[in-house]
Parts: C-alpha cells; structure tokens; sequence
C-alpha cells in the first residue's frame, strides 16, 4: 500500500449515590510533589538490583495467589486455545505483484511467520503459504528475542523491504534490508541498529532515515529531530542531514507520497512540534524544504487520482479563503496545489455531530471510508467525478455492527472490509470499490457461548450534562437486582474510539461465565470527531473521569450491578483512568485491573516518552497546568483510610512507551499505605505487556483470575 504520512507514533441517571469529590492537590499532602519528597524515584531505575529484586519479590507474591487459584490454569488454557487456534481469520495485506501477505502466531509459531499466497488460494478453506521470514527460526539462530513489528517494502516491484524487528517487544527496533525473492536479508544491505524512528524507501539505493544518530540527535520525548537522506554503501556517519527540527517537538520524520503505480510524487518531510500539531514540509529537487500551507492539526490521508485528500482536525480558513469546519475530509488536484496553493479545495465529507470518520483508505481509483453514526459504522465508496465533485456510494454491510477498511489494492479497486460486533464473530469481505460488488471471504467461527447474550446502548449524564453513550453486553435473563459481576471498560484519549468489536478471549474467561461487560465512549476519545477528543484534552482532562463515573453510577442506578460487583480495566492512558476512579470514586467499585499505566502525572512528562503527551494532559512544569493535573494525579491522591478495594497493576519492564515507574511506584505507595496490591511484570513485551501468545494467555489468565476473585466469588 502507498506511504502517505510518518504517523506520530497505531450514556439519564435515575439515581445518584452521594458524590465524592475528587482530592484537590492543595487538599494533599506534601507526598511526591517534588523529587526530593518522592521515596520511590528508585523505582524508575528500569534495570536497577534494588528495582528488580523488589518486583521480584511481588511477582512471586501475586503469582503465588493468583496461580494458585484452581481457577487460573483452566482460563489459562482457554486462553491460550483461542489465541494459538489456527481457524482464525489471516488478516491479508495486497501486494502489487497480486499476491496476499500475512503475518501469523499460533502454538507452533510462537513469535511468527511472515507469509504470502494468492487471492484464489487465500478465498479457499485452506491457503497454501509460502513462508517469506520465520521469525521463530531468526530468534533461535540469532539467540534473540525478536518480535516481527512489519516490513515496509519498496513499491511497485515490493521485493526489497525494510523489515522491522524488535528486541523484547520494546517500541525501539532494529531495521535490515530483506529480499523477498530469495526470502534472505541481504548481505552487505541497508542495516540501522535499534531506535525509535522509521525508514521510507526514495528508490531502491536510497532511504529517507530518522534515527538515534548520537548525542543532540533526539527530542526531549526521545524521539527522532533529524531526518538524514542514506545511499547505499554509506554508513549512517556519512548520511546526508536533509531536515533538522528542536529538541522541544514530539518527533520528526519522513515518508514519500506515491501514485497507485508507485511513482513518487513528493517527498515529505513531517515535524510534529506535539502530538496532535505539526508541520509539513515539501523536499523539493535541489535539497532545499518548502512547507506546505496546512492547519497544523490536519492528517494527509490518500492521494487517489491524483488528488491529494486531507482530513481537517480544527477548523481552518484555507489560502484560497475559504472555510473547513474540524472534521471535514477535503482534496485538491496535487499537481495544481503544489504549483498554486491557493487554489480551491472541495470538500468531500463534513460528518455530522454524532458521526466520525474512523478510517480512509484508498484503492486505485476510490477512497474508502469507515463513517460511524452513534458509534455504529458503514463504509463508504467516494470517486472524484471529472466535474471535481466526489460521488459517494455505501457499501452492503450489515447495520449496526463495528466495521473496518483494509488493505486496499493499487492494481484494482478490490478492497478487504470487515464487519463484526460484541457477540457477532467477524467477518471478512472482499469488496470492488468501483462496482459495489462484496462478497464474504471468510467468517470466524464463534469462540464463546452467545446464546442468551444480548447488547444494548444507553447514555449516562455526566457532571457537566453531556450525555455519554456506552454498550452493555448482558444475558436477556440477568436481573436488574444490582448482582450482576461487571466489568467496565475504558480509555477515554488520544481521539482513540471504543468500537464494538468481538473479543473471543473476553466472551470466553468472562461473559460466558457469567459476567456483564460495558465498554464507556467517554470524551477524550474519537467517537464523535475531534471534538469529542477536544472536550477532555488538557484542563478539561477532569470531564473523561467524570464521563467514566457517570457510566458506573447510571450502571447502578439501572440495577445491572452494585459497588460490591463492580470492576473497571484500562491500561495505558485507559490506566490512568482507572488510577482517577480508584481515588476519586473508590465507593463505586470493588475491583481495578490497572495496566502499563500513567500514575504519576506530575513527572510523566520526565519519563521515556512522556513529554510527547503534554499537548493531551499539559506540562507539569508550568504552574497553572501543573494545578490541574495535581489534582487527579493518581500518585500523590492516594491517601490513607480510603475504601480501595485490592488492586491488580501489571506493567512491563521493557515497556519503552510507559515507564514501568508508575506502575511500581503506584504498588509501593498503595502497600506502604496499607492496602493490599497484586503487582504483575513482565520482563518482556514492550508497551503490550506481552511479547507473544503465551504471554498474553498469562497475563488474561491473570486478570480473569483476578476478576473472578473479587467480583464472582
């Protein structure tokens, strides 16, 4: 598929229990305010002895519990068959010679294959694969820990790729030079050691790189500042530095934007100076940058027929005067624009109050969109018409399910959609953009019980009066008495949406035996647009708890459950969120599955690569914005005498995203405060916690484990 852009990184409430208002930080004790009075910095020395002797000592306490539950082993085993069966679907990915690729782990595979077939031979029940890179074998004769994270490969031929490996599961990866013919990296080829940062292809002895290139190279978020041109047979001390951006932005990189014949048509160069704005800059032919006239939080996302299509995240008064209001998906003939760029955009979807575009891909001839409605979504075909105005079509989909865009082909107009819900297992179509026509290629077999099980939508009133819509998965049967074990999900950043979708793992270890599970579209999400995600960003950070709290209190207020069997999960930004319920609104809840999460916001921004998040949370250094992060800050609210229930955090320690500081020093401060903590690290996985299958059948074994625990028994 065509390199487009260096991405930055991929519900009335009837009745209300009594408020507990969240601590504010002038109400706190002195705890952690500053370094001098936080007695667990050493627990940010990722591979200090005194760090891993102490995680240690929790790891053999946690698992020693947990593990020895008669119930682990056997929603260990569950697990692990669903997530090593080999009758899942191959997700496929086109290739320009019409072949489908595919990057598969089951029991045999622990760590994976990358392998390719034909379109005919992937439509039958059993493909015939060829293996291109089995990286099972690469770890065991290398004596690594590898984990495949992709392979970007040199259009159109698609021979030569870039293939990206990563030691232990971190986000930093080692990139070689890997021939897909003779299915061998190639001797004496392009090789960059392990960073953060990308590679692109210009044309096969040429690459545009943004690595670690040595001291001053780097932002304060440990990202990439320098973009540096790198020719065959050079080392990357005598690379060419094309693009130098400041220590102070989140990152910069470089992609070349391709026609379906995979021509480049322009080199970009990308400086996000934060994690939702940024700047792009045209490489023009005599080495010299020209920036482009975009909003700075504005996406590049297809160039179909020549025209350069955009989707718009503020509203903006564009060159030639006129007006895009945030999220409208506009084009302009790229040619034209890049020679006059005041010339005239059209506008090709302004979504409305209730509706997102959550993804756009682009076939040779068509754009391609997933458009939700109330959380809900269609795909969507656009085609420029000669007159400049797009036609728009929809595709045959089932109705209210979670769909998705694939991979899309530059040869035709063929297109992979899927379509899939809580309790509807997916299915996988192939789709022809250009006629309509859809066809089901394959469909996962149901991994869990459903019989009985229903979904529902309903939308809770959160403090400011937003109406906050979230899904119940129940059984028709389940009595609205309070007794229901439930376990509430949710994110709530980042413009990431919560979609409907089938998790077997889940409907397994939980709703089929028994348990309740709700998914909260809280603001900071995606769900509605940008905006949505704008509504909680930075000193509105507060409303996405309180959306959060509000689903728990409409939850009990329906009767589906009560305090007593109530749990929440999230991790990452998702375990933040559940570090502000567990101090703000602790009589809520009964259990806390906290994963690789944010605790101490006062001093994120400090560590790996938190200071890329300012522009979502604010900067603790300066004061006003260090006041309203104080006051949820997880770390510094957790104080004695409060109704926690016991806790399950688990972390990584060769997460490279999220420190595992904040989660260890999350588990020290509860414990030295007298509550009990279940504390889980891997010491692999990278920021997923896990660096394969039997990785992952642990850790839901472990949360299930939990779950069961405090909210069923």
């Amino acid at each position: 598929m065509r390199k487009l852009r260096l991405a930055a990184f991929a519900m009335t409430t009837a009745f209300i229990l009594p408020a507990a208002a969240p601590l504010l930080a002038q109400e706190a004790t002195a705890f952690a305010q500053t370094d001098a009075t936080d007695p667990y910095l050493w627990l940010e020395e990722v591979e200090g002895e005194r760090a891993l002797a102490w995680v240690e000592a929790q790891n053999t306490a946690s698992l020693g519990t947990l593990q020895g539950d008669p119930r682990y082993q056997p929603l260990h085993d569950a697990a692990l068959a669903i997530l090593e069966s080999r009758d899942r679907i191959p997700a496929p990915g086109f290739l320009n010679s019409g072949l489908i690729s595919n990057f598969w782990q089951d029991a045999t595979n622990v760590r994976g294959v990358w392998r390719r077939t034909t379109l005919d031979s992937y439509r039958t029940e059993a493909p015939q694969w060829e293996t291109v890179l089995d990286v099972d074998a690469l770890a065991r004769a290398e004596g690594k820990n590898w984990v495949y994270r992709g392979a970007n490969c040199l259009a159109p031929e698609e021979r030569l790729c870039l293939v990206s490996l990563s030691d232990g599961g971190k986000d930093a990866v080692t990139i070689r030079e890997f021939d897909t013919v003779t299915r061998s990296f190639v001797e004496g080829g392009f090789e960059l050691a392990e960073s953060k940062g990308g590679a692109s292809w210009i044309d096969a002895n040429t690459l545009l790189i943004s690595r670690d290139f040595g001291e001053g190279s780097l932002t304060t978020s440990g990202y990439p500042m320098i973009v540096k041109r790198l020719r065959r047979g050079q080392t990357i001390d005598q690379a060419e530095t094309i693009y130098t951006g400041q220590t102070s932005d989140t990152l910069v990189g470089a992609s070349t934007l391709r026609d379906a014949d995979g021509v480049v048509q322009a080199v970009l160069i990308n400086r996000a100076f934060s994690l939702f704005e940024s700047e792009t800059h045209l490489l023009n032919a005599d080495g010299t940058t020209t920036r482009l006239q975009l909003p700075a939080k504005s996406d590049i996302s297809a160039l179909v027929q020549g025209q350069l299509v955009v989707s718009l995240k503020q509203d903006w008064t564009a060159p030639s005067g006129q007006s895009f209001q945030t999220g409208d998906v506009i084009a302009w003939t790229l040619k034209d624009w890049l020679a006059d760029q005041s010339v005239q955009a059209r506008l090709i979807i302004r979504p409305g109050d209730r509706e997102a575009v959550e993804a756009i891909s682009a076939t040779r001839n068509t754009l391609v969109v997933a458009l939700f409605e109330n959380v809900r979504g269609g795909v969507y075909v656009y085609r420029p018409n000669p007159s400049g105005d797009w036609a728009r079509t929809r595709l045959a989909l089932p109705e209210n399910v979670t769909v998705g865009v694939g991979s899309a082909s530059d040869r035709d107009d063929q297109v992979f959609v899927s379509a899939a819900g809580y309790l509807t297992p997916s299915t996988l179509y192939l789709a022809d953009a250009g006629t309509g026509a859809l066809a089901a290629v394959k469909s996962l077999p149901a991994k869990f019980d459903a019989q009985g099980l229903t979904v529902q939508q309903f939308e809770a009133r959160s403090a400011d009066g937003t109406m906050i819509p979230y899904f119940v998965v129940h059984r028709e049967t389940a009595p609205m008495d309070g007794s229901n074990p439930t376990l509430l999900y949710g994110y709530g950043g980042f413009e990431i949406s919560q979609l409907p979708g089938y998790s077997a793992p889940m409907g397994k270890l939980w709703l089929e035996r028994g348990g309740v599970y709700v998914v909260a579209n809280t603001r900071g999400g995606g769900e509605f647009g940008p905006r949505w995600h704008e509504a909680a960003r930075q000193e509105n950070r507060q409303r996405a708890h309180e959306d959060f709290q509000a689903v728990a209190l409409d939850l009990i207020a329906r009767g589906i459950t009560s305090p007593r069997r109530l749990g929440v999960m999230g991790g990452s930004q998702g375990g933040l969120f559940m570090g502000a319920m567990l101090t703000q609104r602790p009589d809520l809840i009964n259990a806390a599955v906290i994963q690789v999460p944010l605790f101490d916001m006062l001093r994120f921004h400090r560590l790996l690569a938190g200071a890329s998040w300012i522009s979502e949370y604010g900067n603790p250094d300066i004061p006003e914005e260090r006041a309203w992060i104080a006051a949820y800050s997880p770390y510094q609210n957790l104080r004695a005498g409060q109704p926690y229930p016991q806790v399950f955090i688990h972390t990584s320690t060769k997460d490279d995203r999220v420190h595992p500081g904040h989660a260890r020093k999350a588990a020290a401060r509860m414990q030295e405060l007298g509550y009990d903590v279940l504390f889980y690290e891997n010491t692999d996985g990278g920021h997923g916690a896990a660096a394969n299958l039997r990785e992952t059948a642990r850790r839901l074994a472990l949360e299930y484990t939990y779950l069961t625990r405090r909210l069923m028994d």
